[in-house]
């Protein structure tokens, strides 16, 4: 679903403050529209992901977690959720995520992880080089 914003006041005033108050408001009513359709989307492709990772929708019982206190399984399914969606976007265009895996692997470097800041340097340098590390092929840039 496409929402434009008008380009004029479809309410008329005569009030300069008001029709500013009315063209934020519509405004706001627009994005978080937008953002609640992208939110849907996203939703059904963390769903799908959760289906496909259990052997059977029953399985997905498991992932509840009865034992452990709801707001640390939250945390961590959260965590989850951003490391995957991160490392995805990456993965698909790494060229536009060299600055910010630059970034990390300078901070890593200074908490002294230089496993991971090492790990982080050969996946820059590869993308960096546009090849696949397993079989030379172009990498694909989006």
């Amino acid at each position: 679903m496409t929402t434009h914003i008008p380009e004029t006041n479809p309410v008329p005033s005569d009030d300069a403050e008001e029709a500013a108050a009315f063209a934020t408001m519509q405004a706001d009513a627009t994005f978080a529209g937008r953002n609640m359709g992208a939110g849907a989307h996203i939703a059904g492709i963390l769903t799908g992901a959760q289906a496909a990772t259990a052997p059977t929708p029953e399985a997905l019982l498991k992932d509840l977690w009865p034992g452990v206190d709801p707001a640390a399984v939250l945390a961590i399914y959260l965590r989850g959720v951003e490391v995957g969606w991160r490392g995805a976007q990456c993965y698909e265009r790494p060229l536009r995520f060299g600055a910010q895996l630059a970034e990390v692997q300078e901070r890593l470097a200074v908490a002294g992880f230089e496993a991971m800041r090492g790990l982080v340097a050969r996946s820059r340098e590869l993308a960096g080089r546009g090849s696949h590390p397993a079989d030379g092929e172009a990498a694909r840039e989006r």
